[in-house]
C-alpha cells in the first residue's frame, strides 16, 4: 500500500516515514510538504491512502482532500486533528471529505493500528468498484464521534462512573436529548420515567447507552424523513438487542453493535437495497451491505463488526464457520424484518435447533412482551 503523508516535519516527523518503511515491503511511504506536491504525487503515482495535516502552506486540509476525492475517489482519506480540540468533532466541511480522523501528535502505535485496519478492510472487501463508488460520494454520513469518544473513555478507564459518562453525552445537547427520548420510550423504560442522563446511564447500563448514542448519531442523516429515520432506528435497536441474546456474554456487545449498524449502507446514495432489489446484470451499484461495511471500515470499527455487516445477508461467506457475530446478525435482522433465515447455514453451524427459541425472543421484543426464556 502506498501511504502519502502530507505536512511539515513538525507534525509528521521523519520517524513516522521510517516507521512505515520498517513495516515491510508491502508498505511504501511517500511524503509531501504542501498541497501542490501532494496532488502531483496522487496524479502521477496514485496512492492507497493519504494522511493530511490540518495546516498546509498552500491549501487547507478540506480543499486538498476534496481535490483528491475528485481525482482519485478510491483513495482512503485521513485527516489529522489537533488533540487539543478534545471531544469536539472536526469542522463539518472536513467531515464531508475525510473518511477517518487521527489525533495530533500522531503516535506510531496509533498510525500502526489505522494502517493495519485498512489492510484488513481491503482483504475482506477487495473491490475496486466498491472503493470507487464510496469514494465518489460527496456527503458521507459523519463518523459517530461521540460514540467513539465514549468507547475510548471506557476502554481506558474501567472505573468510569455514570457521572463521567453522562458528562460526555451532555457535551452534545442534540444527542443527549435524543438519548433521553429513546430511553423513555416503551422499548427501554419499562414504564419508569428517566429524567436525566446520569439516571439513563445507571438504569440502561453502559452497553445499551452506547447503542443509543450510536443509533442517535448514525440515524440522524438529513436524507431520511422523520418516519423513515424512526422506523430504521427502531428496527436496528430491536435487532441489536436480539443479536446480543444469541451470543455468549463475551461477544454480545460486538453482536449488538454490528446488528445496530447492519443497514447503515441504506443511508448512502447510489447503493442498491439488497433486500428489495435483486442484482441485475447491468447494475453496477454496490449492494448496501458491503457498502455499509466498507464505510465502517473507513471509520475504524472492529473487523468482526465489519464482516458481520458485509455478510449478514449471506452468512456462508463469512470467514468464521462457527456461529458467531455474522450469524447472530443474520438471524436477528431476518427475524426483525420478517425475512427468511438461512436454515442451511444454521444447520452447518450446528445451531438450527435453537431457531424456534430465537423466534420466541424476537416475537417478545417486537411485541414488547417479557420473555420467559
Amino acid at each position: 500500500m502506498r501511504i502519502l503523508l502530507v505536512g511539515d516535519t513538525a507534525s509528521l516527523p521523519a520517524e513516522l516515514t521510517e516507521f512505515i518503511a520498517d513495516l515491510g515491503e508491502d508498505w511504501q511511504p511517500l511524503t509531501a510538504t504542501d498541497g501542490h506536491a501532494a496532488m502531483t504525487a496522487v496524479a502521477t503515482q496514485g496512492v492507497d491512502a493519504v494522511i493530511v495535516c490540518p495546516q498546509l502552506p498552500d491549501l487547507n486540509a478540506t480543499t486538498l482532500l476534496g481535490q483528491i476525492r475528485t481525482l482519485r475517489p478510491e483513495t482512503i482519506r485521513i485527516a489529522l486533528v489537533d488533540a487539543q480540540h478534545g471531544n469536539r468533532p472536526p469542522p463539518a466541511r472536513l467531515i464531508g471529505v475525510a473518511h477517518r480522523f487521527l489525533p495530533l501528535p500522531l503516535a506510531p502505535e496509533v498510525l500502526l493500528e489505522a494502517l493495519t485496519s485498512l489492510e484488513e478492510l481491503r482483504e475482506v472487501l477487495d473491490s475496486p468498484r466498491l472503493r470507487d463508488a464510496i469514494g465518489r460520494i460527496e456527503k458521507l454520513p459523519s463518523p459517530p464521534h461521540l460514540y467513539l469518544s465514549l468507547t475510548q473513555a471506557l476502554e481506558h478507564d474501567d472505573d468510569a462512573d455514570s457521572a463521567d459518562v453522562a458528562k460526555l453525552v451532555a457535551a452534545d445537547p442534540a444527542i443527549a436529548a435524543k438519548v433521553l427520548q429513546l430511553s423513555n420510550s416503551a422499548f427501554f423504560s419499562q414504564g419508569r420515567t428517566i429524567a436525566d442522563l446520569r439516571t439513563a446511564v445507571t438504569r440502561l447500563g453502559l452497553a445499551t447507552l452506547r447503542d443509543l448514542v450510536l443509533a442517535s448519531e448514525v440515524f440522524s442523516a438529513p436524507t431520511l424523513s422523520g418516519a423513515e429515520r424512526n422506523s430504521l432506528q427502531q428496527r436496528a435497536l430491536m435487532a441489536s438487542r436480539l443479536a446480543a441474546r444469541l451470543l455468549p456474554d463475551s461477544s454480545a456487545e460486538l453482536g449488538a453493535t454490528a446488528a445496530l449498524l447492519a443497514d447503515i449502507g441504506l443511508l448512502l446514495p447510489g447503493v442498491r437495497n439488497e433486500r428489495s432489489e435483486p442484482e441485475p446484470a447491468d447494475d453496477d451499484r454496490p449492494g448496501h451491505a458491503e457498502a455499509g461495511a466498507y464505510l465502517l471500515g473507513l471509520w475504524g470499527l472492529p473487523m468482526p463488526i465489519i464482516e458481520a455487516v458485509a455478510f449478514h445477508l449471506q452468512p456462508q461467506r463469512a470467514n468464521t464457520r462457527s456461529f458467531w457475530v455474522t450469524g447472530a446478525v443474520h438471524v436477528a435482522l431476518a427475524l426483525v424484518n420478517g425475512d427468511p433465515v438461512d436454515e442451511e447455514y444454521l444447520q452447518r453451524a450446528g445451531v438450527l435447533n435453537k431457531l424456534p427459541q430465537w423466534r420466541e425472543h424476537a416475537n417478545s421484543l417486537m411485541g414488547l412482551v417479557p420473555s420467559e426464556a
